[in-house]
């Protein structure tokens, strides 16, 4: 049977400063900060990656709708399948679109865009954006009234009252020939999503406008965008429903996760990377607990000797190296977690770090540590810790007594 007591005794030992042997006591110090300093740097890192995740999760949720029904087949997209998945899902929202690309033009400015023509009350109770521009934009009755980005406003030199000239891809006889069809819009309000790509490059306007302009057949639309709180449970049930109804060949339902796709997967792929590379600062801490242990061990032959002949058995000896290291290794943890959560709130708290809010689309260095990745810093420091005390441990009960007073 282990005698603990001997055990907790011989470890608060060997923890003490050791005037003989300094550089045991250094190298073990060594070996708590570089573990302390390692699971800071995971948790702080991490937390600004799942930040910034986050932050750009949000804003495309926004601009790119949780779910939208594209046809594939013309007429399809209609009010009266509208009026069914109203009725079907209740909990959902419903905004139907046409869309076509326009070039803008302002004086000499000119710029490429994406028109949308929307219903502004349904639009408006879906996308939190255009909600807010509507909610400061001027009284206008005309069809023809457009709401831009404020970033497009800016390039183009456009202010809210004023007009806007888009010029539409199909023709329109002129003369002997054909030019492009053109019509003048009055600019009611401008939005700001903070994603200067989006608030450059769409553009809203009535459904009205589209259907006189494009001669649009009137309840016939391009696509719907829904607004959903749970967008991948009910894209499964959107799917069922329209396979019922026999529309499932027809329409693609679209989640906003697969509209950027290829981004979110390069960051997730990034954030591997990035937690494998800083694991490895653990690892480079924990050859220190391998060798503060095993100098430990080299300095300590004629102690570890003396125990056994007084009856310590291996599994003590081997337990009394585990525990020290297992001890340095969990007092860094410790250490390092409270000084990761002290590094998150300062940087929370305080402005320290500032970005561009043109580039990012957020000012504020956005740090979200989430429960799974905090287990995964302190599980795989752990078992780290633990692998590293094994060999010294195992090291110092192999040590053979009689070879060892017989030197002495």
């Amino acid at each position: 049977m282990v005698n603990k007591k001997l055990i907790n005794k011989i470890v608060r030992h060997y923890l003490k400063y050791d005037r003989d042997n300094p550089f045991i006591f250094v190298s073990m110090l060594l070996a708590f900060l570089g573990i302390s300093a390692g699971v800071m740097v995971l948790m702080i890192a991490m937390g600004i990656m799942n930040g910034t995740e986050k932050e750009f999760k949000k804003r495309l949720f926004v601009m790119n709708y949780p779910l939208t029904l594209i046809p594939s087949t013309a007429e399809v997209t209609n009010s009266n399948l509208i009026e069914k998945l109203s009725k079907k899902f209740p909990n959902l929202k419903f905004s139907p679109y046409y869309t076509t690309q326009v070039i803008t033009k302002s004086g000499s400015n000119v710029n490429g865009s994406i028109l949308y023509g929307v219903d502004f009350k349904k639009e408006a109770k879906i996308n939190s954006v255009f909600n807010k521009a509507l909610k400061g934009a001027i009284e206008s009755h005309s069809r023809y009234k457009i709401v831009v980005g404020k970033t497009l406003a800016d390039d183009l030199l456009v202010s809210v009252g004023e007009k806007l000239t888009l010029y539409f891809s199909e023709p329109r006889p002129a003369g002997f020939g054909t030019m492009p069809l053109q019509k003048r819009f009055r600019v009611i309000a401008t939005f700001d999503s903070g994603l200067r790509a989006y608030d450059k490059a769409i553009i809203y306007t009535t459904l009205e406008a589209f259907e006189k302009i494009l001669n649009r057949s009137a309840g016939v639309y391009d696509g719907i965008h829904i607004y959903s709180k749970n967008a991948m449970e009910d894209a499964k049930r959107i799917k069922e429903f329209l396979n019922k109804i026999g529309l499932s060949d027809h329409i693609v339902v679209e989640g906003w996760w697969e509209q950027n796709e290829s981004f979110f997967s390069a960051m997730e792929m990034e954030k591997r990377a990035l937690f494998l590379v800083l694991l490895l600062i653990i690892l480079v801490a924990s050859l220190n607990i391998i060798s503060s242990l095993l100098m430990t061990v080299m300095s300590r032959r004629s102690e570890i000797a003396l125990l056994r002949t007084l009856g310590a058995t291996e599994d003590e000896i081997k337990s009394i190296f585990f525990n020290l290291g297992v001890i340095i290794g969990i007092s860094g943890i410790i250490a390092g977690t409270i000084l990761g959560f002290s590094g998150i709130w300062v940087l929370t708290t305080f402005d320290i770090i500032s970005l561009s809010k043109d580039v990012y689309g957020f000012s504020k260095l956005p740090v979200d540590l989430t429960v799974i990745d905090f287990i995964s810093i302190i599980v795989g420091t752990f078992i780290i810790v633990l692998l590293s005390s094994l060999y010294p441990a195992k090291k110092a009960s192999s040590t053979d007594p009689l070879t060892v007073l017989r030197n002495e």
